[in-house]
């Protein structure tokens, strides 16, 4: 059963696959196969392969048993040979006797004086070629048998032979069955660009003064024909080294989760069946520590999707710059920040990146250690409970800032399977 979807399912998997990975709607997905068809379809290619191959080896070991064994003088077939052989060979001592015994007779008949000698030496040789006739015949009986026995014997080897040709040729079936089954994952698990997949802040201040706390909302929007489940990105980040000064929480609906400072972006809010057209709000909140100097900051926000036939769906990531001011300055009515494209290119950070499927990706371990966040009912949201992604950032994307967030963001998006 596993050889057989391994054999039918990839072959329509690559073609089904170039569609998704365009962004295909909905409706152009109905009759393409799942994810986790793919998944499973490479899985029992892979399967079929490894059977095929261990049945392959333990045919070459049987293939050179067989030929050893008909290689013994012991087997039925060779010992056939071998007394056909030696039949055949007494068979033609046997004519090559009664072909002297004509010719003896032969010049007897010529050598004969009267009619009494003629006649018995003529009697002799009558006698001589009988025996002859006798032996040609038993002599190609017994070549006969020789070919039969050789024919019985070559027909064996090449009955062993044929038996392993075949699972060589099962194994690279099955080869080129998991090679294909392998591209139609690789290519289902490209990342596709959803342009309506949008992740925004709402309240979130141009200016904010050290020693004060800003509440503003993470709203996200899908906004494409896909129904997915969204793993919200946040990446908050200062010009200089005042970044350990911010403190950034968001709720979960029961508790305030604060984000990994030594993180370069996290996942938060993990949202399951976003169905087109809905939208959640997180909400959040950013404490400026009555320390920090005046200084340049911004935030960067995104989501990473999945849904059935693609388990990495980007929305693009929109870049909030703001200002941070020292504790007792009054700058009077403040504008929200502005979302703007980030410098760069618009990729992940390494790590980071959807879960296929709405399973949880596996956390990784940055310079603070391996950070995971339970997130409770998000009851103004409406999201459910799940354990969620963060610290997915290396200490490298804190050190180098946005240019090495941005450049692990597309190594992410590029090497996503």
């Amino acid at each position: 059963m596993a050889a057989a979807v391994a054999m039918a399912t990839p072959v329509v998997l690559l073609t089904a696959t170039s569609a998704s990975a365009l962004g295909a709607s909905t409706a152009q997905t109905q009759n393409q196969p799942t994810y986790a068809e793919l998944k499973q379809a490479a899985a029992d290619a892979k399967k079929a392969h490894e059977e095929a191959v261990t049945a392959r080896e333990e045919g070459l070991k049987e293939l050179k048993a067989t030929l050893e064994a008909l290689d013994s003088d012991t087997h039925p077939l060779k010992a056939a040979v071998i007394a056909a052989e030696r039949a055949a060979k007494e068979a033609a001592a046997t004519r090559t006797a009664a072909e002297k015994a004509v010719a003896d007779a032969e010049a007897k008949l010529e050598a004969a004086g009267d009619d009494t000698e003629k006649a018995a030496a003529q009697q002799a040789l009558e006698a001589a070629q009988a025996d002859l006739a006798k032996a040609v015949t038993a002599a190609k009986d017994a070549d006969a048998e020789v070919e039969k026995a050789d024919t019985a014997l070559d027909d064996a080897r090449v009955a062993a032979s044929r038996k392993y040709g075949q699972l060589q040729t099962a194994a690279a079936k099955t080869l080129k069955d998991l090679e294909t089954a392998d591209a139609a994952l690789a290519a289902a698990g490209q990342c596709v660009r959803e342009a309506g997949l949008t992740s925004l802040a709402d309240g979130l201040p141009s200016k904010v003064t050290a020693g004060t706390t800003v509440d503003f909302t993470l709203r996200v929007a899908n906004g494409t024909e896909r129904t997915l489940t969204v793993d919200p990105l946040v990446a908050f980040h200062t010009k200089d080294a005042a970044k350990h000064l911010l403190k950034v929480e968001w709720s979960d609906g029961s508790a305030w989760q604060t984000l990994d400072e030594d993180s370069g972006a996290e996942h938060i809010g993990h949202m399951e069946t976003m169905k087109p057209g809905d939208h959640r709000d997180v909400k959040m909140r950013m404490t400026v520590g009555s320390s920090a100097r005046a200084t340049d900051a911004f935030a960067l926000l995104a989501s990473d999707a999945s849904d059935a036939y693609n388990p990495c769906v980007l929305g693009p990531m929109k870049r909030y710059d703001f200002e941070l001011l020292p504790a007792g300055s009054k700058p009077g009515p403040v504008d929200d920040a502005k979302p703007g494209r980030p410098q760069g290119n618009d990729e992940r950070p390494s790590g980071t990146g959807p879960s296929p499927q709405g399973g949880t990706p596996t956390p990784t371990t940055t310079t603070s250690g391996t950070r995971t966040h339970t997130s409770g009912n998000l009851a103004e949201t409406g999201a459910s409970s799940t354990t969620m992604p963060l610290a997915l950032a290396s200490a490298a994307t804190l050190t180098l800032g946005a240019g090495a967030l941005l450049v692990a963001r597309r190594r992410r998006a590029t090497g996503n399977n």
